[in-house]
């Protein structure tokens, strides 16, 4: 399929051709536009699905203009899960505080056999937990035995917790039901359901009565009331007030729950004006154990399943612990309980008579976790090993569900803050392992990959590589758009392990004048940089054009036969060949010329050196050639021969640069496309050397 980009930044028109369930290597110069068509095919799919408009984000400067103009991507159509890897996949996704990647659990655990073994357990306990799920009061008793407990505060050795709503409400007694001698006339307020509040209000009014002896609120003289209207405030606290309100209200909820001689005691408890003492703690105390203990218990049977269930070897043993025996509850042994229990017990013995299945369905749901765990740990620790990372990852259990943690090889522990302690390159290596066991879950119909690995060494590299497209479970046979300017993931691919790797279809993408077309990539066209040299010294094409080509193959051969030392004299225009010696540039000998011209033209034989100098001294036959090239790189060559003995023209030190690189070596890679074929010099890069040329 073809996707067309039209007016999104550099590119005016143009665009690539996508296999479907390939990897599409795109390789391209920096500049060539990757990251806009990434973009380009990222907005449109985006804007399609949400409506948005991000893509006119793409338009380019002179798009602005009087003539706008609208950027347009099509044949994306057939894509709707569309993932990229990108800045923000790793700074929104990966690295989170408790795991190494949001929702890890559903990445490497939760998936269609999962449900499906979750689902046949859930169906087993069914009847267990709609019994139990079917009477509300059930509910409400869990619920209410939990406020209760809340109530009480944190357990300490003896006694109440001191700041517990219970030791506040009734440390000093229950002054709202028993009120004191001289304060009944404000009975009605002092019991009413919002007496805490009134009790407040009349705290915060009584610094008024400072001021004059009228009431702060009627304005009445209130000289001979004063001392009891203060006595409010001594005998009550507001929040003591609120705090004996709800432990009574919690308190009352349960009263059915509790045993006669329990429902007494508290009832003495609660309305005691005296407080409570030590022996009244001790017992109080007491009954929460067992509420506390009773409410654990009705937890676990109402939550009788997988999670509860994985780690016993019994189950029937296990199930039948969660039967309550209400005897044992000597506070809580109430008719009222009972029923509750029985109901309870009922939902447990429904479950002992599946006991069996339940445990082949437990037993088989916990074999295919830990085979999820396993292989999926096991691809992410065999790409951190084989990338020579000293980490590793866990798949841990966290509850209910399962989290990927790092750790390192040094200590057995795990990593917290783990951004902090990555490099720059181990973050973007983990990140883009990640992105794809993501992109794997996720289905996505289309992946792209904008140049992801340029900045990582060799070894790292083909460890991302093997990682992210040899293994089964990876992008192999999915649809993957890989936009790079590293060539040493197509040369492994197709070249050194052809038979590790799915073929992936590849191509070269050029950008010229803002049109973007792309060249096929096939495995003969990967070639050496030696036999680049001698092929292209042997083409039917300008002389000294060839003799570019050969004095590279000079430069990096261990045989030169004075023949570099020919060439690099040739083309920095000496009138004589000379080579470096200890104090300076000396002359070559007669005998080290005839040796060095023989052995170049067994390549070019027509060769000859002042031939070649007056050429390359003539400013304009030099010019012709230049703009007659087709190829930007002898382009580039022919550029730096003409102002070998100029000042420098170009006043941008990385064009500069580029060009005094690329006139002497490029050994980057061992294994090259022939410069020749493909247009590896950027077309900026060419640009500016043809304003300068053609000021000649």
């Amino acid at each position: 399929m073809f996707i067309e980009v039209k007016n999104c930044n550099n590119i005016d028109s143009g665009g690539i051709e996508l296999t479907p369930n390939q990897l599409n290597i795109k390789y391209a110069t920096n500049g060539t536009g990757k990251s806009t068509v990434a973009k380009a095919i990222s907005f449109s799919i985006g804007d399609r699905s949400d409506g948005g408009k991000r893509l006119k984000d793409l338009t380019p400067f002179k798009g602005y203009g009087a003539s706008p103009l609208e950027p347009t991507v099509t044949g994306t159509d057939t894509f709707s899960n569309l993932r990229v890897f990108d800045e923000g996949y790793i700074n929104d996704f990966v690295f989170q505080p408790t795991e190494l990647i949001k929702g890890s659990f559903d990445i490497f655990i939760r998936g269609a056999d999962y449900e499906a073994g979750m689902q046949e357990i859930a169906v087993l306990t069914s009847e267990t937990k709609n019994l139990l799920t079917s009477d509300p009061e059930i509910s409400q008793l869990i619920s209410d035995l939990g406020e209760l407990l809340l109530a009480f505060g944190k357990q300490v050795k003896s006694g109440l917790h001191a700041s517990s709503n219970i030791a506040k409400a009734f440390k000093g007694g229950n002054r709202v039901s028993s009120i004191p001698t001289g304060l009944e006339k404000y009975t009605n307020l002092i019991q009413c359901e919002q007496n805490y509040k009134w009790i407040k209000w009349q705290q915060e009014g009584k610094d008024f009565l400072d001021i004059s002896s009228d009431c702060p609120y009627c304005t009445h003289d209130v000289a001979d009331t004063r001392e009891l209207i203060l006595k409010v405030t001594d005998v009550y606290d507001a929040k003591s007030v609120e705090s004996l309100n709800k432990a009574i209200v919690t308190f009352s909820k349960l009263d059915k729950y509790f045993s006669d001689e329990t429902r007494k005691k508290i009832a003495e408890f609660i309305t005691n004006i005296d407080g409570y003492s030590d022996a009244e703690a001790a017992y109080i105390v007491e009954v929460r154990r067992q509420i506390e203990q009773l409410a654990a218990d009705l937890g676990k049977a109402t939550n009788l399943g997988f999670s509860s269930l994985k780690n016993v070897d019994g189950i029937i043993e296990e199930v039948k612990k969660h039967k309550i025996d209400l005897s044992l509850y000597v506070h809580l042994n109430s008719s009222s309980s009972a029923e509750k229990i029985d109901i309870v017990n009922r939902g447990v013995d429904c479950l002992l008579e599946k006991a069996g299945k339940l445990q082949g369905g437990i037993a088989k749901q916990k074999i295919l976790i830990e085979k999820l765990v396993k292989k999926n740990s096991t691809g992410i620790n065999d790409f951190l090993r084989n990338a020579g990372y000293h980490y590793s990852v866990k798949i841990i259990e966290i509850g209910e569900t399962y989290q990927l943690r790092l750790i390192h090889n040094t200590v057995d522990s795990e990593i917290e803050n783990v951004k902090s302690h990555l490099s720059y390159g181990e973050r973007n290596a983990f990140s883009l392992v990640l992105f794809m066991y993501d992109c794997l879950k996720s289905g996505a119909d289309l992946v792209v990959l904008d140049d992801p690995i340029s900045s990582f060494d060799k070894n790292k590299k083909y460890a991302i590589v093997d990682a992210l497209f040899r293994k089964d479970n990876s992008f192999k046979d999915k649809t993957v758009l890989l936009l790079t300017h590293d060539f040493e993931p197509v040369v492994d691919m197709m070249l050194h392990h052809p038979d590790r790797f799915s073929k992936p279809t590849v191509a070269f993408l050029e950008n010229k004048g803002g049109v973007l077309t792309e060249v096929p990539i096939a495995r003969s066209d990967i070639k050496t940089f030696i036999d680049i040299a001698i092929d292209n010294a042997q083409l039917p094409i300008p002389e000294i054009n060839r003799l570019v080509y050969l004095r590279r193959y000079y430069e990096i051969t261990s045989n030169k036969r004075f023949s570099f030392d020919i060439l690099s004299s040739l083309f920095h225009k000496r009138n004589n060949p000379s080579r470096i010696g200890q104090n300076g540039f000396i002359d070559l000998t007669e005998d080290e010329v005839v040796e060095g011209v023989t052995h170049i033209q067994r390549f070019i034989p027509t060769f000859d050196y002042a031939a070649i100098l007056a050429l390359l001294n003539d400013d304009q036959q030099m010019k012709a050639l230049y703009f007659a090239s087709e190829n930007n790189y002898e382009k580039l060559h022919l550029y730096r021969v003409l102002f070998d003995d100029k000042p420098s023209e170009i006043e941008s030190d990385v064009i500069r640069k580029f060009i005094n690189e690329a006139f002497h070596i490029e050994n980057n890679y061992i294994y090259q496309l022939n410069p020749s074929q493909f247009q590896l010099v950027p077309q900026y890069v060419i640009d500016e050397c043809d304003v300068y040329v053609d000021g000649i």
